[in-house]
């Protein structure tokens, strides 16, 4: 795996999310959150919408360490898939996650319970989402709040890495693969 990892942007009083654009089989977009010392993640495949009205199918996929936060460049047949990949986003989250009682639900028992509601405060992405397991897949969507826009496609207009200023193109061209 060749590429660069930079100093994780962690913050004691809040835990860390990632959005990073990974050229595999299939380009798509991992969302990642830190959840118990993990980067629990999704695939997301075009993408989080600030569209509330959008659904985005979101495929678990396993555990990441949280240094792998900051990882850009091009990997080949690594640990984690090849092709190459971005930092898209990154930020802080908080958990909203609430039970019927209104207490609030950790983020391990949320994703256990199939739903966690959260907070982004990133480059790019802002306001309210949630990922909801439905019977065959998991969901993300954007909870209608001030900074939800169903006329903005942040994918389309901001394609550019939030570290490096790269595009997932001029990453997979500027790294060799090994």
């Amino acid at each position: 795996m060749e590429g660069s990892m930079l100093e994780a942007p962690s913050s004691p009083a809040a835990p860390i999310f990632v959005v990073q654009l990974h050229d595999a089989r299939r380009l798509h977009y991992d969302v990642r959150l830190e959840v118990d010392g993990v980067l629990k993640s999704w695939a997301v495949p075009r993408g989080p919408s600030l569209d509330p009205t959008v659904k985005r199918l979101a495929v678990p996929t396993s555990d990441h360490d949280l240094e792998y936060a900051t990882y850009e460049g091009v990997h080949a047949g690594a640990k984690y898939g090849s092709g190459a990949v971005i930092v898209w986003d990154a930020g802080v989250y908080t958990n909203l996650t609430r039970d019927k009682q209104r207490r609030l639900v950790e983020p391990a028992e949320a994703i256990a319970r199939g739903h966690l509601k959260f907070a982004l405060r990133g480059v790019k992405l802002n306001g309210t989402w949630a990922f909801t397991r439905t019977e065959r897949d998991w969901l993300l969507v954007k909870v209608r709040d001030d900074a939800a826009d169903p006329l903005l496609d942040l994918t389309e207009t901001e394609p550019q890495s939030v570290l490096s200023g790269l595009t997932i193109e001029q990453m997979a061209a500027s790294r060799p693969s090994t």
